[in-house]
């Protein structure tokens, strides 16, 4: 006695409804995920500048004033030049080198700050330029207008 042959496969149309489906299925679902995305690394900066302003803060009690803006933040992770602070500097205050925000690019440092702040310490957001809503806002602490 023969066994039949029953092996069948998928046709190629009802693979192309199922690729339908799955394209509008994501299409739905993936600009919910990209805003999610956009809203954790506004989050991750906001983290991040709150970390370096604690650095910046231990620096300034144990060296006794604030990087310059030429040291830059590049200072919390290295010994400064000046053989005077390099002598009360007791670093790294931060575990790895300076991070760049969450979009690739370098947090912003200067002094003063806004509302009396003694620094300014910040990211550029999303568009990586001054000013902005949403995700292209600046987070962190802002310098003077």
């Amino acid at each position: 006695m023969a066994i039949p042959n029953t092996h069948r496969g998928f046709t190629l149309l009802e693979m192309l409804v199922v690729l339908v489906i799955i394209g509008l299925i994501a299409s739905l679902v993936g600009p919910r995920l990209f805003d999610r995305v956009d809203t954790s690394k506004v989050q991750v900066a906001e983290t991040q500048v709150r970390m370096l302003r604690g650095a910046l803060e231990t620096f300034r009690l144990e060296v006794g004033r604030l990087p310059s803006e030429s040291e830059g933040l590049a200072v919390l992770y290295t010994p400064p030049a000046d053989e005077r602070a390099r002598a009360r500097w007791r670093g790294p205050y931060i575990d790895e080198p300076v991070p760049l925000d969450p979009w690739g690019n370098p947090y912003q440092y200067s002094i003063p700050g806004r509302d009396g702040m003694p620094f300014a310490l910040y990211s550029l957001g999303a568009d990586g330029q001054r000013g902005g809503e949403g995700v292209n806002a600046d987070i962190g602490f802002l310098p003077p207008n």
